[in-house]
């Protein structure tokens, strides 16, 4: 699979469609901003499994000449979300991962996008309105999309826990059954919400007459969200974590995200001299697996909502703090492995223009279809990001109201020393640090052009969306020898399809100085990368 060049704008999303609106953006003279503004909108059309607009956003931003910026577009806990009120509904232990009682956090996203075009006009002199940016989506929501093997395999996989869950199969079942892959898919109610944003604006989603339809029909089927949940909510202006790497400079997402999970791998990595090691041999597998460990174990003690941090995230990377960790991996060994934080479903895309901005942004409705529940007249899915909180009080990440949920989302972004600029990422809950771990360092420290590093195989150690076993999973074009040695180490080995969804849907979009684009899409997605 070749790599796509470009040199005017390159694209890359888990769905062609996507890649497209953001590209059309970018020919009719939009820069990388509101080319990401189209694409997120198009993608939670077309990829209703995997977001919607009823879910959360992280951007990573940068432009030539002036500092990193990020969005940070995640909803905080509905002030009515206490242990008391789960308590009150027959719910003591943990809070379920699907019905309206899942759907306890404000979906933020929408307020992303919104912060997003005001930059693209504040900052690069944007003149692109919203209207024309959401078009794309409003036509396939209005029009329907061709149903992907990814919706149709998922929905059918989902079909018997989400079926009576209120809005889920009058919205994505068709005659009680998964729809067919090339069936036409139609949102017609969701056309018409994203409508009223293009006409009335985002804020119209937090403190207009849709926040009042959304509330209305939350409350109504019995989610702790009200209105005053939304009126609270707007995205917020964040500077990224920094790893200073010998190559560049990486960032990532700050917390509620596990971003600084990413950027320690990468750092420790870093101290170790991976390249040392032959690419997709088991020693490099092996330390990228163990780097992992070490910094999911400070992920599990220390990151949640920044407001309840007891230590600030920059100092985990510290090249000191990451000489300690990368001292406790035994390259002979593989060091015990306990249980992860579970699935997660995403989208990841990118953007660059051909002014060198640069735009590395998620957005998610957490597991597969949120918290299954479709409001009936608005149309949107809605994320259960909130069923991640505790109700254990002891707990790092206990409910409480207004405070934000700990997100496995991050998009990433590196800066090299020699004048390149890369933004990459994936989707896949603990997967997402693993395989921006693996897409960085095929690229950046063995040199490999980005098709070929997402192409390769790819691991994961613990579960992710559809997986429950928190074994070391390989694909199957791994060299068995790899696998042998592997389990030679101590790892307990399971073996995944050739190219399997479970590891995730990268993407990564290099920017020579030159102004030359390399990108590499997912072929385990139904996605693209889009150029000119």
């Amino acid at each position: 699979m070749q790599q796509k060049w470009g040199i005017r704008g390159m694209a890359v999303a888990p769905h062609s469609l996507a890649s497209e609106s953001a590209l059309a953006v970018l020919r009719e003279g939009g820069n990388a901003l509101e080319a990401m503004v189209a694409a997120a909108a198009t993608i939670a059309v077309v990829y209703p499994h995997m977001n919607s607009i009823g879910g959360d956003s992280f951007w990573v931003l940068h432009s030539p000449g002036k500092a990193m910026g990020g969005i940070d577009a995640c909803g905080a806990a509905a002030g009515l979300a206490t242990k008391q009120w789960y308590a009150e509904r027959g719910i003591t232990k943990a809070i379920p991962f699907r019905g309206p009682v899942a759907a306890n956090t404000v979906a933020g996203t929408i307020s992303g996008w919104g912060a997003a075009h005001k930059l693209s006009k504040q900052g690069l002199g944007g003149k692109i309105p919203l209207s024309r940016l959401l078009a794309d989506a409003i036509h396939y929501a209005e029009a329907g999309v061709p149903v992907t093997y990814s919706q149709s395999s998922l929905t059918a996989k989902k079909h018997e826990e989400l079926g009576s869950v209120p809005g889920f199969a009058k919205t994505f079942l068709v005659g009680g059954k998964a729809p067919a892959v090339g069936s036409i898919f139609k949102q017609e109610r969701l056309a018409k919400t994203l409508r009223q944003i293009a006409t009335k604006g985002t804020d119209d989603y937090y403190r207009g007459g849709l926040a009042e339809l959304l509330a209305k029909e939350l409350t109504d089927i019995g989610s702790p969200l009200r209105l005053d949940d939304l009126h609270r909510h707007h995205a917020k202006l964040i500077d990224p974590l920094e790893l200073k790497h010998s190559l560049g400079k990486v960032y990532n997402m700050i917390p509620p995200t596990q971003g600084v999970v990413s950027l320690m791998i990468i750092g420790i990595l870093d101290q170790l001299n991976l390249k040392r090691f032959k690419v997709d041999s088991a020693e490099y597998v092996h330390h990228c697996v163990e780097a992992t460990k070490q910094a999911f174990k400070i992920r599990d003690q220390f990151v949640t909502d920044p407001a309840y941090m007891t230590r600030n995230a920059q100092s985990f990377l510290a090249p000191a703090f990451l000489k300690k960790l990368a001292k406790n991996i035994d390259p002979n060994k593989a060091l015990p492995w306990g249980q992860g934080k579970g699935p997660a479903d995403t989208i990841w895309m990118g953007v660059i223009d051909g002014d060198g901005n640069c735009v590395s942004f998620i957005q998610s409705i957490y597991h597969e279809f949120g918290a299954g529940i479709v409001l009936p007249k608005s149309g949107v899915n809605w994320q259960n990001r909130g069923c991640s909180f505790s109700l254990d009080p002891n707990t790092l990440n206990h409910l409480e109201p207004y405070r934000k949920p700990f997100h496995t989302l991050n998009p990433a972004m590196a800066l090299f020393k020699d004048g390149r600029s890369m933004v990459y990422g994936t989707m896949g809950g603990d997967g997402q640090p693993q395989t921006q771990c693996a897409v960085f360092t095929r690229t950046a420290t063995y040199g490999l052009d980005p098709q070929d590093a997402i192409s390769r195989p790819r691991w994961l150690l613990g579960r992710t969306w559809g997986q429950t076993s928190d074994s070391l999973k390989l694909e199957s074009r791994f060299s068995p020898w790899v696998a042998k040695e592997l389990h030679a180490l101590g790892h307990e080995i399971e073996m995944l399809d050739a190219f399997d969804e479970t590891v995730g849907h990268a993407g990564c979009i290099i920017r020579d100085p030159s102004g030359t684009l390399r990108g590499g899409w997912d072929p385990r997605s139904d996605g693209a990368v889009s150029a000119f």
